[in-house]
């Protein structure tokens, strides 16, 4: 397997850069870990972060699915090119 398509196959299929998904990945990342902090506080005492973690999933399901850009349609090749093969 091509070491730089494993790299970069999942983030343009989401219309984005390696760099790009790192820095959006990440970002979500980091916005998981402070809700499921808030959601472990809440756990023990229950009048703290009261809407956090449901507020916290609905603004991460809008970023990530509602408004996701489209990645740009790719040409598809309906029939298979093939190689030609120079021999002797």
């Amino acid at each position: 397997m091509d070491l730089q398509r494993i790299f970069t196959e999942h983030p343009a299929s989401v219309g984005e850069t390696y760099w790009g998904h790192l820095l959006r990945a990440s970002w979500f990342g980091g916005k998981m870990l402070l809700a499921a902090g808030a959601c472990f506080v809440h756990a023990i005492f229950p009048f703290l972060f009261v809407k956090t973690g449901s507020q916290a999933i609905t603004q991460l399901h809008a970023a990530m699915v509602t408004n996701r850009r489209a990645p740009e349609p790719r040409e598809v090749d309906l029939v298979p090119r093939l190689r030609s093969h120079s021999g002797g």
